[in-house]
């Protein structure tokens, strides 16, 4: 047995050839003991996007995002219609103190608001809304659908 400390952030070249091997070892670990779908939503069906209504994937998905987040608020936390509309969804999730910002140094999304979308046969069926900071990433809320909540989207989302 040869255990290995690899950095992670920033990536070494270690981390890097090793990914695909290591994401493949915790995949099947999940299914094994954890009873996770092979379906679980993968890295290429997690889509970044920029919480802005001048974006185009924000402005086309806000509608289907704002209907899951209803659905949620309602089934998890038993609001009512009215708390969680339209306008409670862009208040609370959307409306951001912080403003875009790309430096050269940064990650190549930038700094800002963010929700973080997870697709499944071309739907969303969950959304972490972030803040990406200089020295953290910040998880402000996730919402999802709970008709999946078999696959445990809450932890996938932290731990991603």
């Amino acid at each position: 047995l040869k255990v290995r400390v690899v950095r992670s952030s920033p990536p070494s070249s270690q981390f890097k050839a090793t990914f695909q091997e290591s994401y493949q070892v915790y995949k099947r670990y999940q299914m094994v003991i954890h009873k996770d779908p092979p379906d679980k939503p993968t890295i290429n069906q997690v889509r970044l996007v920029p919480v802005s209504f001048e974006d185009p994937q924000f402005k086309s998905s806000f509608n289907q995002s704002a209907t899951l987040f209803a659905k949620y608020q309602m089934a998890v936390h038993k609001d009512t219609p009215s708390e969680c509309g339209e306008h409670e969804f862009t208040r609370f999730l959307c409306d951001s103190p912080l403003e875009a910002e790309n430096t050269p140094d940064g990650p190549e999304c930038g700094y800002g608001s963010f929700h973080q979308q997870y697709w499944l046969d071309g739907k969303i069926i969950a959304v972490g809304v972030i803040d990406i900071l200089p020295y953290c990433v910040s998880s402000v809320y996730l919402y999802y659908d709970p008709d999946y909540s078999f696959l445990s989207l809450g932890v996938y989302s932290a731990l991603r």
